[in-house]
């Protein structure tokens, strides 16, 4: 037998072998590899803990040199200060507990020429919550170099706070606090004696006085355009009679003349007439879809039969 013939393997044998060879020599290329990662990257016990002891510690290291303290869930500062919003840089304003886009907006106000000149107007800062606003209002301190400067001279008084020689019918000396006028003043010129009312606001007045019929109460001032709590304060009740309409015999128009009637109740008002009679009581407008309580109780004042 010849030597090669002892050592013949077939095809079909040998390309199995070769396969054999090749799926286990991936095998244990795999197994090297990855393997040896597994046991690198598994750490012990101890390196653990020690990760651990090192994590606490720097949480401790942070808390001990935190200098302000949070609420939860709001961001504001519980530690504050008394600032003035109309000079805080933003150092100052993330300190108070504002966010990042707060401090942008009232930047951008101001660099538009925007002003603080009391509370109030910081309470209108976009996104500015209730409970910020409580916690940041008692240290709100406005300078004076941004209150408006017709205020000082309103009041008759120079730089010096010397009494001002002007003349007081082009511009009238305005009352101090505490000092009042009757609320059914129809005089102009004394109506721009009041602090914050002018010329154009006291004909204002005028005009809504004379289509009432006169004021019962100092509030009903905040019904006429531009007027403010501020003001009121310079008014007293006089208790001077108003005039009433009698909305037995006044036509729509004449009724709906007045402030606290407006067309559709006035036509109301004349349907209810023709078809039951006059009204006897101001009540009676209850029965009427287009008269609400609110309508009912401040028309009281102005109505006759």
């Amino acid at each position: 037998m010849r030597l090669n013939e002892l050592f013949f393997i077939p095809r079909n044998d040998r390309r199995m072998m070769l396969a054999f060879l090749v799926v286990m020599s991936m095998i244990g290329i795999v197994f090297f590899l990855f393997g040896s990662q597994d046991n690198a990257s598994t750490p012990s016990h101890e390196t653990i803990d020690d990760s651990l002891d090192a994590a606490r510690r720097h949480i401790e290291k942070r808390r001990r040199t935190v200098d302000f303290v949070y609420d939860e869930g709001v961001g504001s500062v519980r530690k504050i200060f008394d600032f003035d919003p109309n000079t805080a840089d933003s150092t100052q304003l993330l300190a108070l507990g504002l966010s990042p886009w707060q401090v942008r907006s009232l930047y951008r106000y101001r660099n538009k020429g925007g002003v603080f000149r009391s509370k109030e107007d910081f309470s209108r800062l976009y996104g500015l919550t209730e409970r910020q606003y409580r916690e940041l209002s008692p240290h709100i301190v406005i300078s004076p170099d941004y209150l408006p400067a017709r205020r000082r001279y309103a009041e008759g008084y120079d730089d010096n706070y010397n009494q001002l020689n002007r003349d007081t019918l082009k511009f009238p000396i305005k009352l101090k606090p505490g000092a009042t006028i009757a609320l059914n003043s129809l005089d102009t010129a004394e109506l721009k004696k009041v602090p914050g009312i002018g010329s154009v606001r006291a004909r204002a007045i005028v005009r809504y006085n004379n289509k009432l019929g006169g004021f019962y109460d100092v509030k009903q001032l905040l019904e006429v355009e531009g007027l403010t709590e501020e003001e009121l304060k310079f008014f007293r009740n006089d208790h001077k009679p108003v005039e009433k309409i009698n909305i037995n015999r006044a036509t729509i128009n004449q009724m709906r003349r007045h402030p606290y009637i407006n067309f559709y109740q006035a036509r109301a008002i004349d349907d209810y007439r023709r078809l039951k009679g006059k009204i006897k009581d101001i009540s009676d407008l209850r029965l009427l879809n287009e008269f609400g309580e609110t309508d009912i109780e401040r028309l009281r004042h102005y109505v006759g039969y």
